[in-house]
């Protein structure tokens, strides 16, 4: 009897576990594609903004790689809480917060990149990442920036509004019919 009830209890485990996995998995893939949307759009402006200086393509590999890094990059900063900063403070903060600090690091990582890339040219890494900022690529960097926090902007206002209304709230919001309009005509 109480074998069967420690089999009976792991088993529960068990499925705790595989249902834990199979949302982690799931919501990895709604943020990879939302992201490799967002990514391979600002790629199609990119490429069209180049096309007019006769320049080809670039990655769409590399962006859906970086999509599918700040996927997972992001699923895992989502349960790390901001504390005192933003408690019982309007959700626009914690928006605001969580977005600059991940800007802020895409921009750091994006720039160590850049160094890592130019390294011999500059004679080594310090002396290439001291000079990043020089460096003529550095207008891609801060486009590519500038995009990456905007996908994180939305995604954060994204992720707010379904601890409000719970998850697939607005999936299901965006489902339904406009409900009539409260403005009078004129």
């Amino acid at each position: 009897m109480a074998k069967q009830r420690i089999d009976s209890d792991e088993q529960n485990k068990d499925m705790a576990a595989i249902s834990k996995l199979k949302e982690e998995l799931v919501s990895m893939v709604v943020n990879t594609a939302f992201f490799g949307a967002w990514f391979l759009t600002f790629l199609a402006i990119k490429n069209l903004i180049l096309a007019e200086y006769e320049i080809g393509p670039t990655g769409i590999a590399a962006a859906l790689i970086a999509a599918l890094v700040l996927a997972k990059t992001v699923l895992l900063l989502e349960h790390v809480e901001l504390g005192r900063l933003t408690a019982g403070r309007p959700a626009w903060l914690e928006v605001g917060l969580r977005t600059l600090l991940y800007g802020l690091g895409v921009l750091v990582l994006m720039l160590l990149e850049k160094s890592f890339e130019f390294r011999r040219e500059a004679g080594g890494f310090l002396n290439a990442f001291a000079n990043v900022l020089h460096h003529e690529d550095i207008p891609h960097v801060v486009a590519n920036t500038i995009a990456v926090t905007a996908a994180l902007l939305v995604f954060n206002a994204k992720s707010v509004v379904a601890r409000h209304l719970g998850t697939g709230a607005l999936l299901r919001m965006f489902k339904q019919p406009l409900p009539p309009s409260t403005r009078q005509r004129a």
